[in-house]
């Protein structure tokens, strides 16, 4: 092929060949990279970085990073459920509150309408909280944050490593200042901000709120209903509507938040690129986190709380009673608002949305360029389309703050309530196992190639995770000692049980309520059994009706009280002293990379040195080179000299000679 070869032209045949392979190998990588049915191989972080930048790179890696330690808290999490469904037929209280002979007669659970009701009857709301509600749980909580913590420290010596090989240990990134702005010019858009702000979360409140009141309405007027049907099932119809519309209001204000944190970040004008976008990410997350886990707060920590008492019950809009528990405890109900939420933002927001909307676009931009057309085509414009055509219809990127915001929020459905629904991570590991590709098929083939962008960290994001790390430890304390029943029953069996065991639990939080305390009006009507019924009995510790302090608190909720507050206290610092031990005990660099920086370090030094000697040694040769010169020239001076003398002397003694000679002539 080539008869006549020299230097260049072997140099050009090595060059396009591997610009050839490479670009085959990168092609035929990224192209496998998005398939659904290799899911379980490892991510071509190498090419990806190669092709779109090392900031993307870094989101791929992380994303893998995370998506492979949820199997092993997905395992954790099964075997908790698993160990809940094993000891349900053993469980003493749900026992207790299934069996039919203890005749429980509890209050009724409405104004008129309702009748007084058997205990029996939650038997099975009670059997499925033992799934959630079990000692295995409080285990899986402290599992969870040290997990954490533990993705967190592999993450950053993951980190380190592809920095270091990426070549951006030493990269400082610089970048121009906008327009200087006064502090005067700044007021106004920190106002806005902070104005605006306040309104957005009082909005989520607001529909938090509203939600709340249809709950309240929907079972009064079930409540209502001459079907006996409906009436018994009051507490699903309410509780499975509820939480559909809390779904919807939150996938609406999530289009809605993300666009306002946009545009009150452009008002502010920030100094830098790198400002923008952390402040927009602060913004966004903030908006997004209180839109997200609002509804799930509520039902955890506030509902049921403010109910009041038979005889004495709370009243909103003139009649209505705040909602109450299930008999069973509301982490049951926490446990299905958790997962509704979380379940429905990731296939409808993150799956559905991730793709069908730029696919959307793309579609709609190509029948806009197809009308947009002359009908005039020429021969050029017959021809088929070129690449760069093809690549113009395709959506443009945005950057990766929606990519993270999914996963961070994902995050903490993981690990802020994670002692209500173990099963969280292996929803999770589900989801992102079906993320990944589709990220991989969105960025090749939805998406406009991103300019390749240096990054050596995932930046702010970190910090936001490390946040959501220490806050799960105070949230999931509180869960198990406020919303679970984790605390009373510890309580009990070794506090007021004669035997030490859990017999008589459930009548031990049970107090008594004289029905002819009721007040005029609340009495249930057309009630059967209503001539029968002397106390009824709700769920409370407080003081019978024949003590003198009658429906006070007991001794029992203030001792129960001090016990949740203390487990709170304990629990706090032993999993935080453990998540320190953690940290301190995996190093944020690995082994081989900090021994080859240092070999790195050294040798530089080493060279620095040689040169700095080798520099010594040409300064020391310069000055022994100019002090020989100097004594080269005294020595030429003095010979100059000499001579000198000697021709002044014989010029002399010339001259007396003839001066003698002329004399004697």
């Amino acid at each position: 092929m080539f008869v006549k070869t020299n230097g260049n032209t072997y140099f050009k045949l090595i060059f396009f060949l591997f610009l050839f392979l490479f670009s085959l190998s990168l092609s035929l990588s990224l192209s496998l990279f998005f398939f659904f049915f290799i899911f379980y191989k490892f991510q071509p972080i190498d090419l990806i970085r190669k092709y779109f930048g090392e900031k993307i790179g870094l989101y791929f890696a992380w994303l893998g990073l995370y998506t492979e330690f949820l199997i092993p808290s997905s395992v954790v999490g099964i075997f908790v459920f698993l160990y809940g469904c094993i000891t349900i037929e053993s469980d003493i209280p749900s026992k207790e509150m299934c069996d039919q002979r203890n005749a429980f007669t509890m209050c009724p659970l409405c104004d008129k309408f309702c009748d007084y009701w058997n205990l029996s009857s939650a038997c099975a709301t009670a059997r499925a909280s033992h799934l959630f509600d079990n000692p295995a749980t409080v285990f899986f909580s402290i599992f969870m944050a040290l997990w954490a913590t533990m993705f967190l420290e592999q993450w950053k010596r993951l980190q380190m490593r592809l920095s270091y090989f990426w070549d951006l240990t030493g990269l400082e990134e610089e970048e121009d200042e906008k327009d200087k702005l006064t502090w005067n010019d700044r007021i106004p858009g920190y106002a806005a901000n902070c104005g605006l702000i306040l309104f957005m979360i009082m909005l989520t409140f607001s529909a938090v709120f509203g939600v709340i009141v249809y709950r309240i309405t929907t079972a009064a007027a079930l409540s209502f209903s001459t079907n006996e049907t409906t009436r018994s099932n009051v507490r699903v119809t309410v509780t499975a509507t509820a939480v559909i519309i809390n779904l919807v209001v939150i996938l609406i204000l999530d289009e809605i938040y993300g666009a306002v944190a946009k545009w009150l970040t452009e008002i502010e004008v920030p100094k830098t690129e790198k400002a923008f976008e952390e402040r927009l990410i602060l913004k966004a997350f903030l908006l997004k986190f209180v839109n997200s886990y609002a509804p799930i707060f509520y039902v955890a920590f506030f509902k049921g709380r403010f109910v009041g008492r038979p005889g004495h019950y709370v009243y909103v809009f003139d009649g209505y009673r705040m909602e109450e528990c299930a008999p069973g405890g509301c982490l049951m109900e926490l446990c299905i608002q958790l997962s509704i939420i979380m379940l429905g933002k990731q296939l409808i927001q993150n799956n559905l949305f991730e793709i069908g909307v730029p696919y959307l676009k793309k579609l709609f931009r190509k029948l806009k360029d197809g009308r947009t057309e002359p009908k005039e085509m020429n021969t050029n414009q017959s021809k088929d389309p070129q690449q760069w055509d093809l690549d113009y219809s395709l959506e443009p990127f945005t950057g990766l703050t929606p990519e993270y915001m999914e996963m961070i929020i994902q995050f903490g459905f993981v690990t802020l309530f994670v002692a209500s629904f173990p099963l969280a991570p292996l929803f999770a590991l589900l989801n992102n196992i079906i993320e990944v590709r589709l990220d991989a098929k969105k960025f090749v083939t939805e998406l406009r190639r991103p300019d390749t962008v240096r990054a050596k960290d995932i930046g702010i994001w970190y910090n936001i995770l490390s946040g959501i790390g220490k806050l799960s430890v105070i949230i999931n304390a509180f869960v198990i000692a406020v919303t679970s029943d984790f605390i009373p029953r510890l309580m009990y069996q070794y506090a007021y049980s004669q035997n030490g065991t859990m017999h008589g639990f459930i009548n031990h939080t049970l107090s008594y309520f004289n029905v002819s305390h009721l007040k005029a009006g609340t009495q249930p009507e057309n009630s059967p059994f209503a001539q029968d019924v002397l106390f009824c009995r709700f769920k409370d510790y407080r003081e019978p009706p024949w003590s003198p302090n009658q429906y006070e608190f007991s001794k029992q909720y203030w001792a129960v009280l001090s016990a949740r507050l203390a487990f709170v206290i304990l629990f706090q610092n032993l999993v935080m002293f453990l998540s320190v031990l953690v940290d301190w005990m995996i190093p944020d660099i690995p082994k081989d990379i900090s021994e080859q920086i240092k070999k790195e370090k050294s040798v530089l030094v080493d060279f620095f040195l040689k040169e700095e000697h080798e520099k010594l040694k040409l300064i020391e040769s310069f000055i022994t080179r100019d002090k020989h010169k100097q004594k080269s020239g005294t020595k030429d001076q003095k010979r100059r000299a000499a001579s000198f003398c000697q021709f002044d002397r014989s010029r002399k003694g010339s001259i007396a000679s003839f001066s003698s000679q002329h004399t004697e002539v």
